[in-house]
C-alpha cells in the first residue's frame, strides 16, 4: 500500500496529491463556516464602535470576498508543495510554463485580496454612514462617499502595481523612474484632473455647500445631487441634469441659497402722475397694512422717486426661509391684492392713461 502512494506521477508521488486534494477539501467545506466566523468577529469589532449595523448586511457585504480569499489562498498554497511537472516545462519567448503558471496564481490572489479590501472599506463606509444618521448630521455623508471613493482608487492603484511586481515581475521602482521621465508630459496631461481632485478636497474640508443645497453658479441653478473626485453633479430647476469641473466650482462665485436666511420679494411700481400726494400716502399706508402678515418678517413701501413720467414706489418684504412654491403664491398674493387696491384709489400705472387715450383716438 506504501509503494502504492508512493508512484511518481508528473514528477510528484500520489501522497502529495492526496494531501493536496485533502486541502482544498477541507477549505471547499470550511470556508463557509471561516469566513462566517471572522466576519462575525469583526462584527463585534465594529458594533463596539458604532451600533446599529444589520449584522446580515454586514455579513453579506463581506462573506463572499471572504471565502473567495480563503478558497484561492489555501488552493495556491497547497499547489505550492507540488512540484511543477517536467512534461509541462516548456518556453514561451523565453519565459517558462512554470514562471506562467505562478504569475496567474498571484495576480487571482492580488486580485481577491484587494477585492476583499474594497469590501473592508465599504464595510467602513457603511458604519461611518450608520453613526451620521445615528447624530442625525446628514451634511458627512457626502464626505464618507467621497472618501470611499478615493480610498478605492488608491487602493486600485496599488493592485495593479502589485500585479505589475509580483505577477509580471516589473521592479516598480525602475516603473517610477521611466515614469520620471515623461513626468512633465503626463503632468500637463493631467493638470485639469489634478486641478479638479485638489478643488474636490477644498470643497469637502472648506464646505461652501453639501450635497442637497441649492445653488446658483454660472447661470445654472439647482441642486447639488453628487460631489464626486473630479466633478460635481448638479440638478437643475429645469430637472436637466449639469456636470461642473470642481475647479470650476472654487474659482467661481457660488451662490448657496439653501443657505440664506430670509427671502426678498421686490415690487416696483410706476404710478401715474395724475395721482394726489394725499392719496400716495394712503396708498402706501394700505400696502403696508397688506404687508402685515405673519409669514412676512420684515418689509418697507416708500416713494423712492419722482420722475416727469412717473411715481416711483419701492415694496420690499423678507420672509423666512420657506419653500419656493409658497413663497410664490405669497407674491402673488400681495400683488393681486396691491391692484386691488389700485383700482380702489383710482391708480394706474405710468403710460397706461396715455395708451388708453391714443386707443380713443384711433377709433374717433
Amino acid at each position: 500500500m506504501r509503494d502504492f502512494w508512493d508512484q511518481i506521477i508528473l514528477s510528484n508521488p500520489l501522497r502529495k496529491y492526496l494531501f493536496v486534494v485533502i486541502a482544498i477539501l477541507v477549505g471547499l467545506i470550511f470556508k463557509r463556516f471561516l469566513s462566517k466566523y471572522i466576519a462575525g468577529l469583526l462584527y463585534r469589532v465594529a458594533s463596539t464602535v458604532g451600533s446599529g449595523i444589520d449584522k446580515d448586511a454586514f455579513v453579506k457585504l463581506l462573506l463572499r470576498p471572504l471565502e473567495t480569499f480563503l478558497l484561492v489562498f489555501i488552493t495556491v498554497v497547497s499547489l505550492e508543495k507540488l512540484h511543477f511537472p517536467n512534461e509541462f516545462q516548456f518556453e514561451i519567448y523565453e519565459v517558462t510554463s512554470k514562471s506562467i503558471i505562478q504569475a496567474i496564481a498571484k495576480i487571482i490572489l492580488i486580485c481577491v485580496f484587494i477585492w476583499l479590501l474594497m469590501r473592508t472599506i465599504d464595510f467602513i463606509g457603511l458604519l461611518l454612514k450608520q453613526r451620521i444618521h445615528a447624530t442625525g448630521d446628514m451634511k458627512d455623508h457626502q464626505l464618507v462617499v467621497f472618501f470611499r471613493d478615493f480610498l478605492k482608487a488608491i487602493l486600485l492603484i496599488i493592485g495593479i502595481l502589485m500585479v505589475l511586481g509580483l505577477g509580471f515581475g516589473f521592479e516598480v521602482s525602475k516603473l517610477w523612474t521611466s515614469l520620471g521621465i515623461a513626468g512633465a508630459a503626463l503632468a500637463l496631461s493631467a493638470k485639469e484632473s489634478i486641478e479638479n481632485l485638489i478643488a474636490s478636497f477644498i470643497i469637502f474640508f472648506d464646505k461652501p455647500f453639501t450635497a442637497g443645497d441649492v445653488l446658483k453658479v454660472q447661470n445654472i441653478t439647482g441642486t447639488v445631487e453628487k460631489i464626486g473626485l473630479r466633478s460635481t453633479r448638479i440638478r437643475t430647476d429645469q430637472k436637466t441634469y449639469v456636470t461642473v469641473p470642481n475647479k470650476q466650482m472654487v474659482d467661481s462665485i457660488v451662490d448657496n441659497q439653501t443657505l440664506r436666511t430670509q427671502r426678498k420679494a421686490e415690487i416696483r411700481l410706476q404710478i401715474g402722475l395724475s395721482a394726489s400726494p394725499d392719496v400716495l400716502q394712503q396708498f402706501i399706508q394700505e400696502i403696508e397694512k397688506i404687508l402685515n402678515k405673519e409669514v412676512i418678517e420684515d418689509s418697507s413701501v416708500f416713494l423712492n422717486d419722482i420722475a416727469v413720467n412717473a411715481f416711483f414706489i419701492n415694496v420690499d418684504f423678507f420672509t423666512a426661509p420657506i419653500a419656493q412654491t409658497e413663497f410664490n403664491q405669497l407674491k402673488q398674493d400681495v400683488n393681486l391684492e396691491i391692484l386691488k387696491l389700485m383700482n380702489q384709489y383710482g391708480l394706474q400705472l405710468a403710460g397706461a392713461t396715455m395708451d388708453v387715450n391714443i386707443i380713443n383716438s384711433a377709433k374717433s
